[in-house]
């Protein structure tokens, strides 16, 4: 096995392409390895994440028709960007989206999907396959069990697949607090979607802000 490590194996925003996959209501319904509103909530953080650092997204559902429409929060960050509808389980057989995918000239592929088991691992382990340097966001992702999202995860990891987290993903995206106009886009974003970092984030803000008492006030 080739092990992934050294500074070129870190994800760069100018390099990267995110694949958002089957975000739908029938897929959300049987989600039962993460809370479903965390699901939600990491997958729009993701998504707001991406156009901070202009990293192309891609979205695509299966059988909307009968699945259900793309999430809004999500489509709602991409106002107006097509939906890629397939019939296919596997993404990474629809030409479809890898023509779109490959036309953005990016081959740090980035992916989360429902489930994770079934419309994430294929398109990954293909992908792979195929040289892509692929990265799966685990809880931008989830699985009809908490087993089946562990094996998928470990599927995925034998085949060559990356695992990040999404904030993980945005700091290295980020990677130096001196790019300032990105750090306030993605601070934004952490308020917004990273519950406990962001409130300290807000917190940290208001003591700044706050006068410090004089001495001997309220003696």
């Amino acid at each position: 096995m080739t092990f992934r490590n050294g500074l070129a194996s870190l994800l760069r925003p100018e390099d990267s392409v995110l694949v958002l996959i089957d975000h739908q209501p029938y897929q959300l319904a049987n989600v039962n390895s993460h809370e479903p509103t965390m699901v939600v909530n990491n997958t729009v953080g993701l998504a707001k994440a991406a156009k901070a650092f202009d990293v192309p997204t891609i979205l695509t559902t299966v059988i909307a028709e009968r699945g259900g429409n793309l999430f809004p929060q999500i489509a709602d960050v991409l106002p107006g960007q097509e939906i890629i509808d397939r019939t296919l389980i596997n993404t990474w057989q629809d030409p479809n989206v890898v023509d779109v995918v490959k036309a953005t000239g990016r081959k740090q592929l980035v992916i989360a999907g429902l489930w994770t088991e079934v419309c994430v691992a294929m398109p990954a382990i293909q992908a792979a396959g195929e040289g892509w340097d692929v990265t799966v966001i685990t809880d931008a992702s989830g699985a009809v069990s908490s087993e089946a999202h562990q094996v998928a995860i470990q599927r995925m990891i034998a085949a060559g697949v990356n695992m990040m987290t999404w904030l993980a993903l945005a700091a290295e995206w980020q990677r130096d607090w001196a790019r300032a106009e990105q750090a306030a886009k993605i601070t934004d974003v952490i308020v917004q979607h990273s519950g406990g970092s962001g409130i300290a984030y807000l917190w940290e803000q208001q003591l700044l802000n706050t006068q410090a008492p004089k001495a001997g006030a309220g003696a």
